[in-house]
């Protein structure tokens, strides 16, 4: 990944974060790493710990495709990681959040 690709990466987060506010969402945690993988935002609403996959492009296809089976897999790992760190003993999904130049789509449980 180039600089000008993490530069676009980070300013997306940037605006998922100010999004993902807007909806009423308490962000608890940005970039979580761990052995198997990464979360881009851990967010609490409501009670729920959301795990959320942040993805951005510049162009006309979806970037929902971009999650695929084996970056999904990782997800989950670094989820089960991060319940197991913090001793989390609640309810929590993964989502993803999509952003297309100016649109946004936050889709829930992309696990089911």
């Amino acid at each position: 990944m180039g600089l000008k690709e993490y530069l676009f990466g980070f300013k997306s987060e940037d605006r998922a974060v100010k999004y993902l506010k807007n909806l009423g969402f308490e962000i608890e945690k940005r970039n979580f790493r761990s052995k198997f993988g990464e979360i881009d935002i851990v967010a609490k609403k409501d009670g729920v710990l959301h795990f959320i996959e942040v993805k951005a492009t510049s162009g006309e296809y979806e970037s929902i495709y971009r999650i695929t089976p084996k970056k999904m897999e990782k997800i989950l790992k670094a989820v089960d990681f991060y319940i197991l760190k913090h001793k989390f003993d609640g309810f929590y999904q993964v989502d993803a959040l999509t952003i297309n130049k100016k649109e946004f789509k936050f889709i829930e449980n992309i696990t089911i």
